[in-house]
């Protein structure tokens, strides 16, 4: 048993189809499977099961995948390890963000990160909460932007900043023309949310407990912008967190909460293993001088 075989077995159990994996990891396909072969000779188990039409992972494979997944994880971080110590502030980062952070944070902090590490190489996903935290534990990204508390005892996490939400309303509504809002004043309303997945989804569920009013069920958005668009229709209210409220509609007005205000704490986070936490700790120092 060998790095390289528990490569083939991750490949394998990731795309369920043998020549996409035997292509990616630049071995023939026999070759793969012969391996994979010799694999649950050694182990004396049936790790797929195999048919003209489908690859499947047996229980045992499924299992024994999960433990490859964290040994291929900290081999990966003993050669960045060995790439790094050099230079530590240098090298290539997978950043990890979630959709309804993304789009608003990156244009501005993108830049931000290439002025101060000029020898840092970012590669960015785009990915809802539960999916991040699954490839931080896997390996697959590097550190990630998400909303804290992270589910996940494997994680280091650092606070960063605060982002109130604020209430989204069409222009002709009841409440267009506050400068602030209460729990109060929502209560006769029900808030339009996004779907299930979303992270947002649960913090404005949060909020909607806390001051006792309710989700309308006749729409789930799937993004923010949707949620914009159809208050801008004049069919609905809803949360946005005040970076997604930096565009100008006439048609909608942003209002925010008295004090307190409903926020949520965006955080950085990584595998408390990671040989890179000096590195992840001064992208953490930068990123707390964002302001909202």
């Amino acid at each position: 048993m060998n790095l390289r075989d528990l490569q083939y077995l991750a490949t394998v159990a990731e795309h369920l189809h043998f020549g996409r994996a035997a292509s990616l990891c630049n071995v023939s396909q026999p070759t793969l499977s012969m391996q994979l072969k010799k694999l649950e000779d050694y182990l004396g188990v049936q790790l797929f099961e195999r048919t003209n039409r489908s690859v499947m992972l047996t229980p045992i494979g499924s299992a024994i995948t999960t433990r490859a997944r964290q040994i291929l994880s900290e081999a990966e971080a003993i050669r960045e390890l060995a790439r790094t110590a050099a230079d530590p502030l240098s090298g290539n980062v997978h950043l990890g963000v979630f959709p309804t952070l993304a789009p608003y944070l990156l244009p501005t902090l993108v830049p931000k990160i290439k002025e101060h590490f000029p020898r840092l190489t970012l590669r960015l996903t785009e990915e809802k909460t539960p999916q991040i935290i699954t490839q931080l534990e896997e390996g697959k990204l590097d550190c990630a932007l998400i909303a804290l508390p992270a589910e996940s005892e494997h994680l280091t996490a650092i606070p960063l900043f605060s982002e109130p939400f604020l209430l989204a309303v069409p222009a002709h509504h009841p409440l267009a023309r506050r400068k602030t809002v209460t729990p109060d004043d929502l209560a006769p309303y029900a808030l339009l949310l996004l779907e299930e997945g979303h992270c947002l989804r649960a913090q404005a569920l949060e909020v909607c407990h806390a001051i006792g009013i309710g989700e309308a069920n006749t729409f789930r958005a799937t993004s923010l912008e949707t949620l914009r668009h159809m208050v801008a229709a004049g069919g609905a209210i809803t949360l946005m967190p005040k970076l997604a409220c930096q565009q100008t509609d006439p048609l909608v007005r942003y209002i925010p909460f008295a004090a307190p205000a409903p926020s949520r704490t965006i955080g950085l986070v990584w595998r408390k293993t990671s040989a890179r936490t000096p590195l992840f700790t001064a992208l953490a120092k930068l990123l707390r001088q964002k302001k909202i």
